[in-house]
């Protein structure tokens, strides 16, 4: 496709499968699970990541990334561990930024010894933090920007300079943002990871992962891929074309509903953090501008603590308490007992992630509808 194109036509149009036999406007879906085999240059297998519509996300996500390849996975966990076991093995050390998604951290925990691979959670978020994690058998630097779940931001451009300077490996969980929002390949990074149940799915009605890098690096995750089995089913693949085709009016209209609650959070009794990007008062405000296309529509909040906040998500009518983000539709979760629960109390103290913290996944409703419901739960 011409490279020229804008985001909103890509993903309509990029990858697409052209319907030969009757001229359906989408892409058919191809359902088989067996191929043939003889005189064929390329041998077909859902497992091998190579079907006809597992091949249009790969085309379209490396397009949005502007990465010359991507592949798409079962999950966004899938993904991430994958890859991770692409590029470290037994006597590797990796740095992960000390704010990352609970499943990250626990994958890293729970898991990193049984593969003998090395690890150092970082102090803080600037380049410093990172610099003096790194040790001689270093091979990976990774981070979450916005972070989960208090939309910290880590300078891109700088750690993607710092790890190519090292011969290290740059890898960022791009969930939050969006690549319509941030496009990190283009400071430098190597390979961007997507929870697809999240953004690039935004109907909470699907589960995927996908990859983006060069082709090099994708072909080490493709290797790696096949032997632990994490391949996106067919019908899954095309729910996902599907939801991308609008990815780009979605996230709009989530930025811009997401800049207004948290504006006007901001003043209301009873809340005593707002956490966004966009506020002129979030500590790296001037970093997103830097780096973002948009702030996002995810936010957090925390919650006087004379307020029990169990009580106040059952108060809210419009906003649904309910695990995961991105969808079109407003939900609220409390991390402590949610996407943080695997971690200690003291380990999310650290993080500054307390019991009175929420985190709003910001929907495409009309605004006021979403803050008056906030408020109306503060009342009582």
């Amino acid at each position: 496709m011409n490279d020229k194109r804008g985001k909103h036509t890509v993903c309509i149009h990029e990858g697409e499968i052209r319907d030969e036999q009757f001229g359906g406007a989408i892409s058919p879906i191809y359902l088989a699970s067996s191929y043939p085999f003889i005189d064929q240059d390329e041998k077909r297998y859902p497992r091998y990541f190579n079907t006809p519509n597992q091949e249009v996300i790969g085309k379209k996500l490396a397009a949005l990334e502007h990465a010359e390849a991507a592949l798409p996975f079962s999950s966004g966990m899938a993904a991430i561990s994958t890859t991770l076991l692409s590029f470290l093995k037994q006597g590797d050390h990796a740095v992960f930024q000390n704010e990352i998604y609970g499943g990250s951290f626990n994958l890293i925990h729970k898991e990193f010894e049984n593969f003998g691979i090395e690890f150092t959670l970082t102090r803080g978020i600037e380049i410093r933090d990172f610099e003096e994690a790194i040790r001689p058998n270093t091979k990976v630097i990774y981070i979450e920007t916005p972070s989960n779940p208090l939309l910290s931001l880590t300078d891109i451009k700088a750690v993607a300079d710092l790890a190519r300077s090292k011969g290290i490996i740059s890898i960022i969980d791009n969930t939050f943002a969006s690549p319509i929002n941030q496009t990190p390949i283009d400071l430098g990074i190597d390979i961007s990871l997507h929870s697809a149940t999240k953004y690039l799915g935004g109907h909470s009605d699907l589960c995927a992962g996908v990859v983006a890098g060069s082709e090099a690096h994708i072909e080490k995750v493709l290797h790696k891929g096949r032997n632990l089995g994490g391949s996106l089913s067919e019908f899954t693949c095309y729910m996902l074309e599907r939801s991308i085709k609008t990815l780009g009016l979605r996230v709009e209209k989530h930025n811009q509903n997401a800049g207004f609650v948290a504006e006007q959070l901001q003043s209301q009794n009873g809340v005593t953090k707002v956490f966004y990007p966009g506020l002129t008062t979030h500590k790296n405000h001037e970093l997103a501008r830097s780096q973002m296309n948009g702030y996002g529509g995810m936010l957090s909040f925390e919650l006087h603590p004379s307020i029990d906040a169990k009580a106040y998500l059952r108060r809210l009518e419009l906003i649904k308490p309910a695990m995961s983000l991105a969808g079109v539709e407003s939900t609220v979760i409390q991390p402590s007992l949610t996407s943080h629960a695997l971690m200690s109390p003291d380990e999310r103290a650290k993080q500054g992630i307390s019991d009175q913290l929420l985190r709003l996944s910001v929907g495409i409703e009309d605004k006021e509808d979403i803050f008056e419901d906030l408020v109306q739960a503060l009342k009582v």
